[in-house]
């Protein structure tokens, strides 16, 4: 893997990580800061696309945000940190650090994309759906790098991780420039952030990607056809 940091694929670090994820509260997870070697990150900042050229805008009760998987409308730097986290190799990283085998991610909107939100924008708490509609494989694992310079605690916008019953936030997660958060996705991983405040030009900004395995029980399955 040539665009993540090699500090985070040292085989000594990958076995810290591993312990770290399993006793991550309020459910599995990991925060990785320096993420991606500097000038991808810098590079990924620098020619984040605007609102206007992501695909899709959602503004409703429970969301606004805009999110697109356009990738040839991006910067070239968009497509290769997309072709190096979905290759088998950090596939094999992730599945080290996470110890949820044979993941993989899928080659469609619900698999990479961008996220980006103005001035108002929020996503209420929630947990995400367990099952892709189309592929039939199981959603595992969130990956999101967050690519914003200059973040303020006061502009809000941070992860707000929840406990199962969701009486209590336990953890929240600024959205700091190469900053990547991976958590598990579950019945129980509550998840979302407030509403922002920023001041004219600025936006929150994050690239995702949604690990899957392949549905080895069928009750499973069932449950959303």
């Amino acid at each position: 893997m040539q665009l993540i940091n090699p500090a985070y694929t040292d085989p000594g670090r990958v076995a810290h990580l591993a312990a770290e994820f399993q006793t991550g509260q309020p459910y599995k997870h990991l925060v990785l800061d320096n993420f991606l070697r500097d000038d991808v990150a810098a590079r990924l900042y620098e020619q984040f696309p605007s609102v206007e050229r992501l695909t899709k805008h959602w503004k409703g009760l429970n969301e606004n945000k805009s999110e697109g998987s356009n990738f040839p409308d991006f910067d070239p730097v968009f497509s290769q940190v997309r072709a190096e986290i979905m290759s088998p190799a950090f596939a094999q990283w992730m599945a080290q650090v996470t110890g949820i085998q044979g993941v993989f991610v899928t080659d469609d909107n619900l698999g990479t994309g961008l996220h980006q939100g103005g001035d108002g924008s929020f996503l209420d708490i929630h947990v995400d759906f367990n099952i892709h509609h189309e592929k039939n494989v199981h959603r595992r694992l969130n990956m999101l790098i967050y690519l914003n310079r200059d973040w303020k605690e006061e502009y809000g916008g941070g992860m707000e991780m929840w406990n199962a019953d969701m009486t209590r936030m336990e953890k929240i997660v600024m959205p700091h420039l190469n900053r990547c958060l991976i958590f598990e996705t579950s019945d129980i991983s509550y998840h979302g952030y407030s509403k922002i405040t920023l001041p004219p030009g600025q936006t929150r900004k994050s690239f995702y990607t949604y690990f899957y395995t392949p549905i080895t029980d069928k009750a499973l399955l069932n449950q959303y056809h």
